[in-house]
């Protein structure tokens, strides 16, 4: 067993865990936090998408050791104390761009993640749509995640190209 602290969301979380533990396992199964779905087990999908210092990584293959000493953000970590979405939760929700939810909270921290790297250049649709893929959707066309990453992307203050 290897003794790890990690903040998640915000608060430090001290625990023991085997080495090969998977950060994945260690958010769901010892923290709770199963917003972080497990879809591939191979980084395939995208569906366990965290932040790991503020960069996506998918969790799926990262150990939880790895974390160790560093900041972890979920999707339950993103929206704001009392409860208000972040800009990009808010804009999958206005714009369609979930059906089943199963990718959702990944898709959701890769396009943050899309918004943070490019803040400085304006966004267009082949930007948004070469950054998510690594992410999957079963059931979308994408067309709605698309529209609803720009409309965050455009929450967040950054330019989008009509």
């Amino acid at each position: 067993m290897v003794k790890i602290s990690v903040n998640v969301n915000g608060t430090e979380q001290l625990a023991e865990v085997s080495a090969p533990t998977l950060l994945v396992e260690f958010l769901r199964e010892k923290l709770r936090l199963t917003g972080t779905h497990v879809g591939c087990d191979t980084s395939q999908c995208g569906a366990c998408t965290v932040h790991l210092n503020g960069r996506p990584v998918k969790a799926c293959t990262t150990l939880a050791v790895q974390a160790d000493g560093h900041a972890v953000t979920t999707i339950e970590g993103i929206s704001a104390k009392d409860g208000t979405f972040h800009p990009m939760q808010a804009a999958f929700r206005e714009h369609h761009g979930l059906q089943c939810g199963f990718c959702t909270p990944g898709m959701i921290m890769s396009a943050i993640g899309v918004v943070e790297r490019n803040h400085s250049k304006t966004l267009t649709e082949g930007m948004i749509r070469d950054e998510l893929e690594g992410n999957l959707c079963r059931c979308t066309g994408y067309q709605a995640i698309v529209r609803s990453v720009a409309a965050g992307a455009a929450a967040m203050g950054v330019k989008v190209a009509p």
